[in-house]
């Protein structure tokens, strides 16, 4: 395949049509990145810092436009799309705040005849590639820190959503960054993985699904370059005998459902304590009845298309499967095959071996399932070969640090869900990703710590 066309899923229209790059092109690409390295890294971080602060601005300036693309790309309703540039904005911002801290050097104790020290140094060129759900979101995660620790970076950004890329271009430029340093690429598969092989890459952050990970994985095997996998979720929620019902119900459901519930760190399990279960499950379903799928660019949607047609029949497919099973559904059954218009679903009677349980769903279903108590819901949430966020509803802080302590999951929230907080470390564990992003702590995959140990001269 040689050319892609991006088609939206609100109205079907094709809104970009354009060739892929060949071999030759991208290779001139990472030859400009590897000319552009050695300026760039030596500029001071302050003005690295400036650049990239610039670069954030110039996104700022454009918001209004840029959402509306956002909805015409990947179907969120309008009414949100602004959130996720605002979200860029303040993410890029928090980094630029964080690297001073982050990148500065490390200096043991002094000792008598030594200079000692241990400085951060940028690896080379990284190449980024940065998934469709949250096009803004997910790229800001690994550009930011990558360019402030001095990187060079070449962003492959989905297919679904190209004109997040030209837009970021089209920033960097105003900013005035240097030719090379930052670069964006359309890639075919096969080409994607010959650039993740290429010597001239240093390290690769990947967003995405488990099977693409894998394939990055696979790609880089043999060299020795860093890969960041950020990858899916099945992320439980478990609702403790003394949960707030008033603040739980309406947090839970936009957990589910928000972007149709597209999200790695969407709400996909629910256990509720015994005592609550059936209160729980009545005020869930009246909540998520409000959830009407419709016209993302009408002022009132709160349930836009999903970004593909294929997208959401995965889904009906699942939920048609439990439902064979022995499920029970509480909202009507979706049937319309073929469209990328897919209300939302709440399921009880769901058992541990359904797919709508055990796999990622990536859309407007959730699954919610009785239990008696502490022990047997985090048994339940860990019984799960993901581990990217869980949430604890409780009105005891201690209760949620301590239940937190054995959850096998990157983030644990109490009484929030489906957010990341910049300053915190973003991690997943088993199949939901391997390394750090954000907080101080993610500037260290785009760095290699050089030690100096430097005598006096006599």
């Amino acid at each position: 395949m040689t050319s892609f066309q991006a088609v939206s899923p609100v109205d079907g229209r094709v809104f970009v049509d354009r060739p892929f790059a060949d071999l030759a092109q991208v290779s001139e690409r990472l030859d400009a990145a590897r000319l552009a390295f050695s300026t760039w890294r030596a500029l001071s971080l302050a003005e690295r810092t400036a650049a990239v602060r610039r670069l954030i601005d110039a996104v700022e300036g454009r918001s209004e436009v840029l959402a509306d693309e956002l909805t015409l790309q990947m179907g969120r309703p309008r009414r949100f799309s602004a959130g996720e540039i605002e979200g860029f904005c303040f993410r890029g911002r928090t980094l630029c705040d964080l690297a001073t801290e982050a990148l500065a050097d490390v200096v043991p104790p002094a000792k008598d005849g030594f200079q000692r020290f241990i400085r951060y140094e940028p690896l080379g060129v990284v190449l980024i590639l940065a998934p469709w759900n949250y096009p803004w979101l997910t790229a800001v995660n690994a550009l930011v820190p990558a360019l402030l620790s001095g990187n060079t970076v070449l962003l492959k950004h989905s297919e679904q959503t190209p004109l997040v890329a030209d837009r970021l271009i089209e920033a960097a430029e105003a900013a005035g960054l240097p030719a090379g340093v930052f670069q964006t690429v359309d890639m075919s598969n096969y080409t994607t993985a010959a650039v993740v092989r290429d010597p001239r890459v240093a390290f690769v952050s990947f967003t995405g699904s488990v099977e693409g990970g894998r394939a990055v994985h696979t790609a880089a095997g043999g060299s020795f370059k860093g890969v960041a996998l950020e990858l899916g979720g099945k992320d439980p929620a478990y609702v403790r005998s003394d949960a707030d019902l008033d603040h739980a119900v309406p947090n839970l459901v936009e957990g589910a459902l928000f972007n149709s519930g597209q999200s790695c760190c969407s709400v996909e399990r629910i256990y509720v304590d015994d005592g609550l279960y059936d209160a729980f499950v009545e005020r869930f379903v009246q909540e998520a009845r409000t959830w009407i799928v419709g016209d993302p660019s009408a002022p009132g949607t709160l349930l836009g298309p999903m970004v593909r047609a294929r997208n959401a029949d995965a889904v009906r497919a699942q939920v048609d499967a439990a439902i064979a099973a022995g499920a029970t559904a509480h909202l009507p059954v979706d049937s319309d095959a073929g469209s990328a218009y897919l209300g939302p679903q709440v399921l009880t009677d769901v058992t541990e071996d359904m797919a709508i349980m055990a796999e990622e769903t990536f859309g407007p279903a959730i699954g919610i399932v009785r239990v008696s108590g502490d022990d047997e819901a985090i048994e339940r949430m860990n019984a799960s070969r993901y581990g990217l966020t869980a949430s604890i509803w409780t009105r005891s802080t201690d209760a949620a640090r301590d239940l937190g302590g054995r959850l096998e999951t990157g983030t644990v929230f109490a009484n929030r869900c489906d957010y990341l907080d910049p300053e915190l470390a973003w991690v997943g564990v088993k199949d939901s990703g391997r390394g750090v992003s954000l907080s101080r702590l993610g500037f260290q995959a785009f760095t290699r710590p050089k030690s100096f140990h430097l005598r006096d001269h006599a």
